[in-house]
């Protein structure tokens, strides 16, 4: 179980990227076979990406691999450090809850205007629904890095 929690983003990106491999290659397959492409396989995948999109960043977040630009961060000393580091992490956050606030409006309108996709005809929420538990992990994750971090600088300052 500390498996699943410590690595859900990991298990749901592998997932929906088996699940979309498998619905890419179908689609190839079919339209070699018989010209015609499977119609809703563009609105799937596009979906797809979408939340491998977001659920990947969870794991970016986690291991510290986003973009950053830090020459400047690693010449200043440690206690400006540590504010960049707070100011850097809550704007991030911020950004992030405000992501998941709005996916959650988008939901309750989908859900509320009974929006239909247009391929497949199925409630557009599906697509939707969840987009703002990706974002809460991301926030999650974000904090756990921020803490690690956060922990780092004590070490090299010789607080632990």
């Amino acid at each position: 179980m500390a498996f699943i929690l410590r690595d859900a983003e990991k298990i749901i990106c592998a997932i929906i990227f088996f699940a979309m491999t498998l619905l890419g290659f179908a689609n190839v397959v079919v339209r070699y076979a018989s010209n015609y492409s499977l119609a809703a396989s563009e609105e799937l995948l596009t979906n797809g990406f979408l939340l491998l999109t977001i659920f990947g960043a969870a794991i970016a977040a986690r291991t510290g691999d986003h973009l950053a630009v830090t020459l400047i961060y690693e010449l200043l000393p440690r206690p400006i450090r540590k504010l960049m580091l707070i100011i850097a992490s809550a704007l991030s956050i911020l950004l992030l809850a405000a992501s998941a606030w709005f996916t959650l409006e988008l939901l309750s309108n989908q859900v509320s205007s009974q929006v239909r996709s247009y391929a497949l005809q199925i409630p557009a929420w599906y697509y939707s629904v969840g987009l703002p538990f990706a974002f809460a992990l991301v926030i999650v994750r974000y904090t756990q890095r921020a803490l690690d971090e956060w922990r780092e600088l004590d070490r090299e300052n010789g607080n632990v």
